[in-house]
Formats: C-alpha cells, sequence, structure tokens
C-alpha cells in the first residue's frame, strides 16, 4: 500500500519554489451541500505522523489529525455553494472552492499541488495536477483531511435543522434513506437541483401539480 510522502513538495523546493500549497476538494458526489476545498502548506519540519487520503482514515483519526494541521500548517477553506454548483456545473465549483481557498491563505504560495487530473482554469500561480494526489502527497493529504472534516461538520449542523435526511451519517451522499426522504420528505434549499436524482423529484411533483 502507498502512502504518501513529500516527494512532490521537495522536487518543487529543489526547482526554486518556497511555499508550496497541497489543494484537494471534498463533496463533489453528494445531493446536497457544498462543495469544500482545503489548502494547506506544511512546515518540513513538523509534520503531523499518519497523513493519509482522508477516505482511508476513521472519522476519530480524521478529527485528531484536524486539529494538529490547524495547529502547525497554514490553512485555508473555502466552499462553494448548492447554488454556484448548479449554476456552472460541479466541477467549476469545486475549482471555484479550491482557488477560494488558496486565495484565502495568509500568505500566498508560489506552487500548487492540486489534486486530480485538471487544474483550475482561473489559477494565476504556478501550479501541477496529481492524480489521487491524497494519497500520493503530503500537503494534498492533508488538505483532504482538512476538507472533509470540514465538510461533515457542516453537514451534520444542517442534518439538526432538517432531520430525516441522514446527512449526519451520509453527508449529503445519495444512500438509500436520503433517497426515500427526498421522495417522502421532499426537497431542501440545501438540495443540488442540477443533479439527476433531485432533478427528476422536482420533475414528478411539478408534473403532479400541474
Amino acid at each position: 500500500m502507498t502512502v504518501p510522502d513529500f516527494s512532490f513538495e521537495q522536487a518543487a523546493l529543489d526547482r526554486g519554489f518556497s511555499r508550496i500549497v497541497g489543494v484537494d476538494e471534498v463533496g463533489r458526489g453528494p445531493l446536497a451541500g457544498p462543495v469544500t476545498a482545503a489548502a494547506v502548506i506544511l512546515d518540513p519540519a513538523n509534520i503531523p505522523e499518519g497523513l493519509n487520503d482522508s477516505k482511508k482514515l476513521t472519522a476519530k483519526r480524521r478529527e485528531a489529525l484536524y486539529g494538529q494541521i490547524m495547529d502547525c500548517a497554514q490553512v485555508s477553506i473555502a466552499e462553494a455553494t448548492v447554488e454556484e454548483i448548479d449554476e456552472i456545473n460541479i466541477l467549476r465549483a469545486s475549482h471555484l472552492a479550491m482557488t477560494r481557498a488558496i486565495a484565502g491563505l495568509p500568505h500566498a504560495p508560489d506552487h500548487c499541488l492540486i489534486d486530480g487530473n485538471m487544474l483550475p482554469r482561473d489559477l494565476t500561480v504556478s501550479a501541477e495536477a496529481i492524480i489521487k494526489g491524497d494519497a500520493r502527497s503530503l500537503s494534498i493529504s492533508a488538505a483532504s483531511i482538512v476538507a472533509k472534516t470540514w465538510r461533515d461538520r457542516g453537514m451534520l449542523s444542517l442534518a439538526q435543522q432538517y432531520p430525516g435526511y441522514g446527512w449526519e451519517t451520509n453527508a449529503g451522499y445519495g444512500s438509500k434513506k436520503h433517497i426515500s426522504a427526498l421522495q417522502n420528505l421532499g426537497v431542501t434549499p440545501h438540495h443540488r437541483r442540477s443533479f439527476k436524482p433531485v432533478h427528476n423529484i422536482l420533475y414528478q411533483q411539478k408534473n403532479v401539480s400541474d
């Protein structure tokens, strides 16, 4: 099993860059809630132990690492809203959240390591896309942990305002419970109307009311 290391960051340092940021987003797939991105500049002399792709860690481990990352790294978190997702599509919205996260850092980076196979089109700083970066680069792993922890907390808060959809456990993804709640309880303001299951339910309701 490969574990993330500092080789991408080291290669960038060797090329003369000094502030290297890892960037990742979470929440492309859910039917509800924003898409969240984090940008993290690690201190090479103080990297928390056990960083990995957030999907490979337990919620408890993510929470612990989140605290450590916030204590020892430069971190920025940003989101794109459900309205933005519906307006510009989920890929562009996730890139928008990424560029917002980068722009929110206390000190501008001079090189970005971006998870995925595409760079955000509005990026004005040197960058490289790294496929499966959250499992290969420590900075991107840290960003994935921060983004997932932050978004899960947000969905837990929304679950208390809109009980019945199971967001506290499914984080807005289209689980059986979530789909059945959509059909029985209807669509909330936090649902992505451009996503097919939500769109279909709205369409059915419109036809019934017509």
